[in-house]
Order: structure tokens, then C-alpha cells, then sequence
């Protein structure tokens, strides 16, 4: 399995659409590749605060430098 085809079953893995033995390949992979391990751990986490409904209080100085990083990353592209 490559990162392309990890993220290209992302969806399916949360949603529980895929063969046991794909759930197998996305394992082993995400098992040797740091990087497509840091996208399902990320992605499982964002999917567990949006369930929980949690709210979290920012300080400006942080939503400041969080959205100066977001839009220097956007004009990246």
C-alpha cells in the first residue's frame, strides 16, 4: 500500500467500508509510515472532539499565530 492509496481509503477506514484485509494493508502500513500514522491518529482525534462537542478556549495570542500560520500555508499553494 502506498500514502496515495492510505489516503485515498482514509474514508472508508472511519466509516468501517473496507475488507478485512484491506483493514490489514492500511495497519501494516500505517505501522511503518510515520507520516500516514500521524494523519490517522490526527484525523481520529479531530473526529472525536467534533463528537464530544467540546469547546476549547484560545487565547488570542494563539488564534493570532494560528491564523497567520494557516494563511502563510495557503498562499504556499
Amino acid at each position: 500500500m502506498t500514502c496515495t492509496d492510505f489516503l485515498s481509503k482514509l474514508t472508508d477506514y472511519f466509516d468501517g467500508q473496507i475488507s478485512s484485509e484491506l483493514l490489514e494493508e492500511v495497519r501494516a502500513h500505517t505501522a511503518g509510515c510515520r507520516h500516514c500514522e500521524v494523519v490517522l491518529s490526527t484525523t481520529r482525534q479531530t473526529i472525536q472532539v467534533y463528537r464530544d462537542n467540546e469547546l476549547y478556549d484560545l487565547s488570542t495570542e494563539f488564534q493570532e499565530r494560528l491564523h497567520t500560520a494557516v494563511m502563510a500555508r495557503c498562499r504556499m499553494k
